[in-house]
């Protein structure tokens, strides 16, 4: 059974040494797709660049908001043309991070605001990144109505109420390795409360590998072990999580069909 990586950052130079290693056992593993999320305009092209070197890899533009305040117009107006580019699958990683405030929160708003508007232009879907922020992404997205191919919540954290406000606008949520962990039975429990049916999986590696790995480089192929959690949690097959996420993975991005059993 397939997976799809949704979320991790190909271009970091934590696998400029061994890119090719890191993809082939991420095929063996089970990984058809990989989506490839840049954090600034730099990232970005190299996700771009990366995406055409590589055949089942795809690539995200955008901005991380730790750097929202070095966004301008001219930033903007190269993103969309990178938007443009067949590989390119959505807009992010975008959004808000009141964790550490690295760049002011009006800064980090504004220019969230004009992501979801970039969003739209390009008709593709969202990346975002909402750490301790959730429900202010949510505010700015029913106040700016979200882009017609919605997107995804990415490194799932917040409450069970607050993802099914997310699933209401027709977003997806995504978990990543930290749901392994030991200390972690309370993202667990939301998990379950969300439902599969809205899930996608993802690494965000080179960081949050999952158990045994955890502390170590995070790659693709440890995806399969954020799968497996889910059918722990969930008491299913793994095969359904693999079915179940990668479909919903597939129609949210416009990637090739898979035949998943």
């Amino acid at each position: 059974m397939w997976v799809v990586e949704t979320h991790c950052h190909l271009d970091f130079p934590q696998f400029a040494e061994d890119l090719d290693a890191v993809l082939e056992r991420a095929r063996q593993a089970g990984v058809l797709y990989m989506v490839t999320i840049g954090t600034s305009l730099e990232s970005s092209r190299r996700a771009v660049e990366l995406a055409h070197r590589y055949e089942n890899v795809y690539a995200a533009v955008g901005v991380h908001p730790h750097d929202a305040e070095k966004v301008n117009e001219a930033t903007l107006t190269e993103l969309e043309e990178l938007g443009q580019d067949e590989k390119v699958v959505a807009v992010g990683e975008v959004g808000l991070d009141f964790y550490r405030n690295m760049s002011p929160r009006q800064i980090q708003e504004r220019v969230f605001r004009e992501f979801i508007r970039l969003a739209k232009r390009l008709n593709k879907p969202l990346v975002l990144h909402t750490r301790d922020a959730t429900k202010e992404v949510l505010k700015i997205l029913e106040e700016e109505g979200a882009p017609q191919k919605r997107g995804v919540f990415h490194c799932w954290a917040s409450s069970v109420k607050n993802a099914k406000r997310a699933v209401e606008l027709g977003f997806h949520i995504s978990f990543a390795g930290n749901i392994t962990f030991k200390n972690a039975e309370q993202l667990r429990q939301k998990a379950a409360g969300i439902g599969l049916q809205h899930l996608m999986v993802e690494t965000d590696a080179p960081f949050l590998a999952p158990e045994p790995h955890r502390g170590k480089r995070c790659e693709p192929a440890y995806v399969v072990l954020v799968a497996r959690k889910l059918a722990e949690i969930f008491g299913v097959p793994y095969d359904e999580v693999a079915r179940v996420t990668t479909r919903n993975a597939v129609k949210l991005f416009g990637l090739p069909e898979v035949q998943n059993g």
